[in-house]
């Protein structure tokens, strides 16, 4: 079991849970060591003064706030103990909130509170209760003499703590020109309608274990191949590709037609047997041929497409042929261009 890194209890009004806080993420990166290259020794670095070169020793640094160039206040370890918040072990909720009311920016870091043995009925009680009432308690609390406040909400039965950023430490937006101006660009029912369309086509459940470093999943194969041997390992980076928007509209009919023909790959593989039967169906041939005038119409231009196609069929035959189609309209137009195929082997023959 993973060590705890903080332990303390959780209060709200007269409940006391004693709990451990264990962290809830653990980073996955790979880490290098600068290594001097004529030796393969690690580099080592060293405290010297700017003014004159010397090393200096551990007791003789002091913290510094700089105000200018080469203008600093010194504050001493002893002056920062004075002022340092007071170590309590207690993460006292304060209040309760709504999980919609917090901005997901100013979450930071991640925590899992692990109950005692003794205290798993009250630790399942204020679970089970924020999840019923979906709040969040907002507490503070203090941990290597840092002053946080938290979120804790429940998660799966589980009671997740994440500490927040203040509010002063998030910049704001508005400060780029860029931003402002797309807020005062008009939009366009028939664009909004087509986006909407891109993002319905694209959504999909949140699977998050479908996605994956491949950096340094191919970092670490990289590393491996090297440590067990290989020298000459030819690495090909990826091609940059710029895209640019220069037909909004385009792009969005062009983006929401690929979305849908990946999504629909599959089940057109799973339809091509029936499909191929479908092409074998053969009309009666004392089908009536009574279309009206736009069917005709209609049949004269599908004739002269299938001349200009290079197709050997005449034009009486192709006019009674799409005649016949038009009183079909399920599995006739499916199977037209295998009937005009042999019937131009036939007559070529």
């Amino acid at each position: 079991m993973p060590r705890a890194i903080w332990s303390g209890s959780v209060s709200f009004g007269l409940v006391s849970i004693p709990v451990k806080l264990h962290n809830a993420i653990s980073r996955k990166s790979v880490s290098f060591n600068q290594i001097d290259s004529r030796t393969g020794s690690r580099i080592r670095y060293k405290r010297v003064s700017a003014a004159d070169g010397e090393e200096v020793t551990s007791d003789l640094i002091v913290k510094g706030y700089e105000l200018g160039k080469d203008n600093y206040v010194l504050v001493d370890e002893d002056e920062m103990a004075a002022i340092m918040p007071t170590a309590q072990r207690t993460i006292e909720i304060e209040e309760f909130v709504d999980l919609a009311d917090i901005d997901p920016v100013v979450y930071d870091s991640a925590y899992h509170l692990v109950p005692e043995e003794a205290t798993v009925k009250p630790y399942a009680l204020l679970t089970e209760a924020l999840e019923r009432e979906g709040k969040v308690g907002i507490a503070r609390f203090v941990m290597r003499s840092k002053q946080y406040v938290a979120a804790i909400r429940a998660q799966d039965g589980v009671l997740v703590m994440s500490t927040l950023v203040y509010a002063d430490e998030v910049n704001d937006a508005t400060q780029y020109e860029e931003i402002e101006r797309a807020q005062d660009v008009e939009l366009s029912d028939r664009e909004l309608d087509m986006a909407s369309q891109l993002i319905a086509s694209l959504s999909a459940e949140w699977e998050p274990e479908k996605y994956h470093d491949t950096y340094r999943e191919q970092l670490l194969e990289l590393i491996e191949r090297k440590a067990s041997g290989e020298t000459d390992i030819a690495v090909q980076p990826p091609e940059a590709t710029e895209k640019r928007v220069v037909d909004l509209m385009a792009a969005l009919e062009a983006s929401v037609a690929e979305a849908k023909k990946s999504r629909s790959a599959p089940a057109e593989d799973d339809t091509e047997d029936s499909g191929a039967a479908e092409d074998e169906v053969v009309e009666p041939a004392d089908e009536a041929a009574d279309g009206d005038d736009e069917a005709a119409e209609q049949v004269e231009d599908e004739a002269a497409a299938s001349s200009g196609n290079g197709s050997s069929t005449r034009g009486g035959g192709s006019a009674k042929s799409s005649s016949k189609r038009s009183t079909s309209k399920g599995a006739a137009s499916k199977s037209s261009g295998g009937r005009k195929k042999a019937a131009s082997e036939r007559r070529s023959a």
